[in-house]
């Protein structure tokens, strides 16, 4: 049984955060690698530079970027990625840098993965 959380990667590690997997595809700005104390990074799962362009954050936009990055996790460029996420046993902490995480493309991905 797999458990999928989703926190920011400057935040402080939890004591029940299992695996942390950094899902962004660009490397957090100020973090130091040896500070972020991730498991895995991965990049082949974040949306795509064009939508992540497009979508800029913009809560008005939310809804279609969601629909439109669930269509690139099911091509096959990102599919193997989303099934290595499906094959983590145990807790597993999806990292972004984004602030508005209520509003990001992990908050999608982990849906995905508990669907």
């Amino acid at each position: 049984m797999q458990t999928v959380r989703v926190a920011r990667v400057y935040d402080e590690p939890g004591p029940d955060d299992g695996t942390r997997v950094l899902v962004d595809r660009l490397w957090p700005r100020g973090l130091r690698k040896e500070l972020a104390q991730l498991d895995h990074w991965c990049r082949s799962v974040s949306p795509s530079t064009e939508l992540r362009v497009w979508y800029g954050h913009d809560p008005d936009r939310f809804e279609e970027f969601a629909e439109r990055y669930r269509a690139e996790l099911a091509d096959p460029e990102h599919q193997a990625a989303v099934d290595g996420l499906r094959a983590m046993d145990g807790v597993v902490t999806l990292l972004t840098a984004t602030a508005a995480l209520d509003i990001s493309h992990a908050v999608v991905l982990a849906e995905v993965l508990r669907a």
